[in-house]
């Protein structure tokens, strides 16, 4: 049965002295008001970071940011992360472009099913930054989904069954995905964004803890998704199956999630930490550009 929101959420907005956090839904997410990410003082920038691991995902609307306003502005968190799928661009190759466009038709884009970044590499992007530049004027949406507020309401016993299992990550069924695309639109892509990659370590993958604990703020979130998440270690197939699946869903159930409507100038931080998100490939004949940049991540534990 499906969770519905009670007082046990607690995506309440804090009262800074420097930023504005609205929230967007019961479960996570929050729109900052009243900044310029250009201008940041160092006491505006612990709020930004406060209420990113408050409510999971924050998002800022008429940012008029140049591709190095994006790089200073990652940098305030941390090292850059590698990409694996994207070259970057030429001039800034911190940054991934991130493009369909209006006549590309895709069996899928970048970002498609519910995932959370990169889990197939050692250290895994600790958080993401996309920034919307040319935005479709329907369609297109992102959501998310609170993968600690889903471990929260999970059972005693539930808890304590997945507490030392681990996960095995790999990019095997994404490409698999893409061959499927591949067949029917004549190339392998994701969308129109430029790919360059090396398929065989990111199909070997890497082996996460199913529960992970966020190193600054000591919460638990489920560490599973759809796209990477292929089996539980030392465990059948069916076994791991059934785990996997029950995760996958209880995860992303309604009550959990949040859904952000782009607009030109949107950019919005996530903790892939901390929750799963999914952009959505319904918006053929519009022309979709964003720019994206994530920040290194530690080892999963």
């Amino acid at each position: 049965m499906d969770v519905h929101p009670t007082g046990e959420f607690a995506n309440q907005a804090k009262d800074y002295k420097h930023i504005v956090a609205v929230p967007l839904s019961a479960a996570m997410g929050a729109e900052i008001r009243d900044v310029d990410v250009r201008n940041l003082t160092e006491s505006a920038f612990a709020e930004i970071k406060d209420a990113l691991y408050r409510h999971k995902m924050i998002y800022f609307r008429d940012q008029e940011i140049s591709h190095s306003d994006q790089e200073n502005f990652t940098e305030f968190f941390g090292d850059f992360g590698r990409d694996a799928y994207t070259p970057g661009l030429a001039d800034h190759p911190e940054i991934q472009l991130v493009l369909k466009e209006a006549d590309t038709k895709a069996h899928m884009i970048f970002g498609s099913a519910w995932h959370t970044d990169s889990p197939f590499l050692e250290r895994p992007p600790a958080i993401t930054i996309l920034f919307g530049k040319d935005i479709p004027p329907f369609g297109g949406d992102t959501i998310w989904a609170n993968s600690a507020l889903a471990y929260a309401f999970l059972s005693d016993t539930m808890k304590k069954t997945l507490s030392n299992i681990r996960v095995h990550m790999s990019a095997r069924k994404v490409f698999s995905e893409m061959e499927k695309g591949a067949k029917k639109y004549g190339k392998k892509a994701l969308g129109s964004t430029p790919l360059k990659f090396d398929a065989e370590p990111m199909i070997i993958g890497a082996t996460h803890p199913v529960i992970r604990t966020h190193p600054e703020t000591g919460e638990k979130a489920i560490y599973v998704d759809d796209a990477y998440s292929v089996s539980i270690a030392g465990m059948t197939e069916p076994e791991s199956n059934m785990i996997l699946t029950f995760l996958r869903n209880h995860i992303t159930q309604p009550a959990f999630t949040c859904r952000l409507r782009w607009a030109p100038h949107t950019l919005a931080v996530w903790d892939n930490r901390l929750c799963l998100h999914h952009a959505f490939n319904d918006h053929d004949g519009y022309r979709r550009e964003m720019y994206r940049t994530t920040v290194l991540g530690e080892v999963p534990a």
